[in-house]
C-alpha cells in the first residue's frame, strides 16, 4: 500500500515539480543555498510559469509530500531535497518523463 501511494504521488508530479527537485538536489551538491525566488526565476526562464504564486504552489506541494523541506535561513526560505524527494527524482529520471533543464542560478553559482 505504501509503495502504491508513493508511485501515485510520483506519477502525478508535473514538470515544474521535477525541475524543482532537480535544482534542489543540484544546489545541495554544490553547497549552494537554493530558495523560492531562485526557483521562480528558473521556472520563469524555462517558460513553466509567469507568476511567483505558481512557483510557490509547486514548492509547497513538494513540501506537503515531504519531497523537499523549507528552512528559514536569514530572510530566505531555502529548499532542501529529502530522501523521499531523492527517491521521487530517481523514479522520474528512470521513467524519462521530463528532461532536466539548466538553472540560471546554479550556472552562476
Amino acid at each position: 500500500m505504501k509503495d502504491e501511494l508513493f508511485e501515485e504521488q510520483v506519477a502525478n508530479l508535473s514538470e515544474a515539480h521535477f525541475l524543482v527537485l532537480c535544482w534542489a538536489a543540484q544546489s545541495e551538491g554544490r553547497q549552494a543555498k537554493y530558495n523560492i525566488t531562485n526557483c521562480f526565476d528558473d521556472l520563469k526562464r524555462c517558460s513553466i510559469t509567469r507568476t511567483k504564486q505558481t512557483a510557490v504552489a509547486a514548492v509547497e506541494a513538494l513540501g506537503a509530500l515531504r519531497f523537499v523541506s523549507l528552512r528559514g535561513e536569514g530572510n530566505r526560505r531555502n529548499l532542501y531535497i529529502t530522501r523521499y524527494g531523492a527517491k521521487a527524482l530517481e523514479a522520474l529520471v528512470l521513467r524519462q518523463r521530463y528532461s532536466p533543464r539548466p538553472s540560471a542560478f546554479l550556472e552562476g553559482a
